[in-house]
């Protein structure tokens, strides 16, 4: 995604939403550099060793009221790599994965600039359509991106918005 879109840039302010186990949260650092900031968010512990420019908080998303330190933001790009735990019902799936990345979508409108970038990972489903229609009309620019690392049968595919439209249509 990085390599076609260049999402993330030099001194970003990132939030990775479900990082654990903190592959992404290292190559967003990277990238921004020690003048960026990345923040994850994960139910799960991050164990990896992070660069200054990189926090973690542990806990369940959806439960945080104030979500995280406010500090950190507003961000240049959310990123969600949120799963529901499977049960093995494509339909149960796809619809925990579709409210997690409902989830992710106002998070992000809430917390990203004018301008900013989503990408969030979802389950094809029946939601999909409603999910990814949900994401065009609140991005100037719309992608859907399997990468090429992923299994053919996955039925995990990410969902890119570039150019977060501003809140007032006036600035548009």
């Amino acid at each position: 995604i990085q390599q076609k879109y260049r999402l993330i840039r030099p001194k970003d302010r990132i939030l990775d939403l479900g990082c654990a186990p903190g592959s992404w949260l290292l190559y967003a650092a990277a990238i921004t550099g020690p003048r960026g900031r990345v923040i994850g968010i994960d139910l799960k512990a991050v164990t990896v060793k992070l660069p200054e420019q990189a926090k973690v908080y542990t806990g369940d998303l959806l439960a945080m009221t104030g979500g995280f330190d406010p500090e950190n933001g507003p961000f240049d790009v959310v990123l969600s790599d949120m799963a529901p735990a499977t049960t093995g019902s494509r339909h149960v799936d796809s619809a925990r994965s579709f409210n997690l990345c409902q989830a992710a979508l106002s998070i992000a409108q809430e917390t990203l600039v004018s301008g900013g970038s989503f990408v969030c990972k979802i389950f094809h489903g029946e939601d999909f359509k409603t999910f990814s229609d949900a994401v065009k009309q609140k991005f100037n620019r719309h992608k859907i991106f399997k990468p090429q690392s992923s299994r053919k049968a996955s039925k995990e595919i990410y969902v890119i918005g570039i150019g977060k439209k501003s809140a007032d249509p006036d600035l548009q």
